[in-house]
């Protein structure tokens, strides 16, 4: 092999050790293990109690383990908190069910979509926006500006990707800032 080679599979591989062996941020206070589901992680995070209340009352916490995989775009307590007043509550009678679990599968797409997927589709994009259909029918953008990435719900709502790429074993978590609303 030239030294040129060597030299390209060296780097190559150190890039491939480095991002195989690179670990899951923390989400909430609590470390995030790739060999644990969307569910099993969540559960462990102090910024996402009010999801996970949500995801149980929805009835959704076995869909959220099963084999995936889904890309979660995962509120946060304080994204929660910025909706009206009475909103959560609200959500959360037995009687509204069927409105959470929309609002809830708004925020999740079937597939593994990493930041640099998601960035990359983005900006080879027409429109400069990466389009998805979440589990509910409905649709997310996402869009790149600097270094950061924005999602768009359908109503023109955005939230900013704060924590990306938290590996899970049947998909990826993005934490996000807003609830993402479906019309």
């Amino acid at each position: 092999m030239t030294p040129i080679k060597t030299l390209a599979a060296l780097t190559l591989g150190t890039v491939l050790a480095t991002s195989a062996f690179a670990a899951n941020p923390d989400v909430g206070g609590a470390p995030m293990f790739e060999d644990k589901n969307i569910i099993e992680n969540a559960v462990n995070s102090a910024d996402h109690t009010t999801l996970v209340a949500a995801v149980k009352a929805a009835g959704l916490v076995d869909a959220l383990q099963g084999a995936g995989p889904f890309t979660v775009f995962a509120p946060t307590n304080a994204a929660f908190a910025k909706l009206p007043d009475g909103t959560v509550d609200t959500l959360l009678m037995p009687e509204n069910k069927g409105m959470l679990t929309k609002v809830l599968t708004a925020h999740v797409v079937a597939g593994d979509l990493s930041a640099a997927r998601i960035v990359q589709n983005a900006k080879n994009s027409k429109d400069g926006f990466f389009h998805m259909q979440t589990l509910s029918g409905d649709a997310l953008s996402a869009q790149v500006k600097g270094r950061n990435v924005y999602i768009y719900d359908e109503n023109g709502k955005v939230g900013r990707v704060t924590i990306a790429d938290v590996n899970q074993s049947n998909g990826v978590i993005h934490v996000v800032n807003s609830v993402l609303v479906p019309k």
